[in-house]
């Protein structure tokens, strides 16, 4: 008896084990499609702002949206925060969540906004010279 039944535990243990190997293969295999996105998302994107992206943890895509705002302007993008802010603040009933997800946004956009102003200066310096 001890024997089919250390039998059925190394039977069980390598059904597990290819189950998991499998999963393990499939969560790690990256499909054409969603290869070809990423690489288009990093072709368009600077480094710099690739960089930024990955340091505050949200792409200036999903900034804009957070914020509603669908050019970097510097006057819009503190007005939608403000509003943003105060209709998600706890006092009045909102979302601690959501309130931090539009300051990360914000934080990402003024970044973009100073790489973007970095970028114009020193094109400015090259043109002189």
């Amino acid at each position: 008896q001890a024997k089919y039944l250390a039998q059925i535990i190394l039977v069980g243990a390598q059904v597990v084990g290819r189950a998991f190997m499998r999963a393990l293969r499939q969560e790690f295999a990256v499909s054409p499609a969603s290869q070809a996105a990423a690489n288009a998302r990093g072709r368009t994107e600077r480094p710099q702002s690739a960089a930024a992206s990955r340091i505050i943890g949200i792409s200036l895509q999903e900034a804009q949206q957070i914020l509603n705002v669908s050019s970097l302007n510097p006057e819009e993008i503190q007005k939608n925060y403000d509003h943003l802010f105060k209709v998600n603040d706890k006092s009045v009933g909102g979302s601690f969540y959501l309130q931090s997800k539009v300051v990360r946004a914000k934080e990402r956009l003024d970044e973009e906004l100073r790489i973007q102003a970095k970028g114009d200066k020193e094109k400015g310096r090259k043109a002189e010279t």
